[in-house]
């Protein structure tokens, strides 16, 4: 008679088991279902939350001259899409994005690299920046009004200084990290300093270069939103201001989901940028 309290699978045995693979297996499925779970919340919280402002709306609970429906503002970016308001109002906000950041970037990663690699720059930059920095950004307004009239510079330079300081401080930030044995190794091996900082410490601090980046980016189209509001007769900050004047706060709404459209979009191909500068360093 067989023991029945015993059963032992030789190896190779397609019945044999190995211990804890089925709780492994179990837990795995698990956290894939928890996941997917996880994904479809993230999607349906946007489209529940618009079909609540929607019914909302419908109901009267919600004032329409307060928090135009869904419904309304999407009728209201067509009306401007369609008359070619928006892509001329889209066109110069980018312009006047594009020129700042040109400027902030130049200057933010050249002033960065100055102080990372000088202790003399250092020492000679950094207490002026620190001071500029704590000034309040918005609060330059009717100074750079008073210097520069309500024309493009003030506009661009506003957006320029917002976009400065974050690149600014990453880089320098990201120079100082760089490892000291790296570059008395460049140095040992012949490397001028010039070839030193282009193939050694930029690309070494290329990664939270991008991170300023991004939040230069963040802050450049924050800084448009106001700098727009200074008598401007183009761009999307003009779009809002004539919405106001004529009550239409459904395209006044659109114009701020515009705004961090744009925002997003240019944020995303930082990020694609970034994953690429990564991947290839990994290499």
């Amino acid at each position: 008679m067989a023991d029945p309290t015993l059963s032992i699978s030789a190896p190779g045995d397609p019945r044999a088991v190995e211990p804890g693979s089925t709780d492994a297996s179990s837990a795995s499925a698990k956290s894939g279902r928890s996941s997917r779970l996880h994904t479809i919340l993230r999607a349906l919280s946007p489209i529940a939350v618009l079909v609540l402002w929607q019914v909302g709306s419908a109901l009267g609970i919600i004032p329409q001259d307060k928090l135009p429906a869904p419904s309304l503002i999407a009728e209201a970016g067509w009306e401007v899409l369609a008359n070619g308001q928006l892509v001329d109002a889209i066109a110069a906000s980018a312009q006047r994005v594009a020129i700042g950041l040109t400027i902030g970037v130049a200057v933010g990663i050249g002033l960065g690299l100055l102080v990372g690699l000088s202790r003399i720059a250092d020492s000679a930059i950094d207490p002026n920046m620190q001071a500029i920095r704590a000034l309040p950004l918005f609060g330059l307004i009717p100074l750079f009004i008073l210097w520069f009239g309500i024309g493009e510079t003030p506009k661009v330079l506003l957006v320029s200084l917002g976009a400065l300081f974050p690149l600014y401080l990453n880089t320098s930030a990201a120079i100082r990290q760089i490892d000291g044995r790296l570059v008395e190794t460049a140095r040992v091996l012949g490397f001028s300093r010039l070839t030193t900082i282009r193939d050694l410490i930029i690309p070494g601090a290329m990664p939270q270069i991008l991170v300023g980046l991004r939040q230069a980016l963040a802050i450049a189209w924050l800084s448009l939103i106001v700098a727009e509001q200074i008598a401007a007769t183009s761009g999307l900050g003009y779009l809002i201001n004539n919405a106001r004047d004529f009550l239409r706060t459904d395209i006044i709404f659109f114009g701020l989901i515009v705004y961090a459209a744009l925002g997003l979009i240019t944020d995303a191909i930082v990020r694609a940028l970034e994953r690429y500068t990564t991947r290839y360093q990994n290499r």
